[in-house]
């Protein structure tokens, strides 16, 4: 599913996720210690996977590299969560949602 180089994300593959939405609802309905057990293992190879990916073009990834890259969207997800408010949702948001209707094209 994904690079061979990066094969120690593979247990985290339920984060691959093709779009916004599918990963704001992942992050909605994980606990925090999924999370964090992601984060740790995904954050420290953020550079050594953003340094792969560059060289590829970005219409044309293979399917190991397009994986990679949303594991690494669904990565920055959860950063919020776990740096700063230390729960999935955006405190004192009460009920409101916000949906994204477009989004880049990968």
């Amino acid at each position: 599913m994904l690079p061979s180089d990066f094969a120690e994300l593979e247990p985290y593959s339920d984060w691959i996720l093709g779009s916004e939405r599918e990963r704001y609802a992942k992050r909605l309905a994980s606990g925090m210690a999924d999370m964090q057990a992601f984060y740790d293992a995904a954050f420290p190879l953020l550079d050594r996977a953003t340094t792969h990916l560059d060289t590829f073009p970005l219409d044309d990834l293979p399917e190991p590299e397009r994986n990679l890259m949303l594991l690494m969207f669904s990565l920055v997800m959860v950063s919020f969560p776990i740096e700063v408010w230390k729960q999935p949702r955006v405190p004192d948001s009460g009920a409101a949602y916000l949906d994204v209707i477009a989004e880049p094209q990968v």
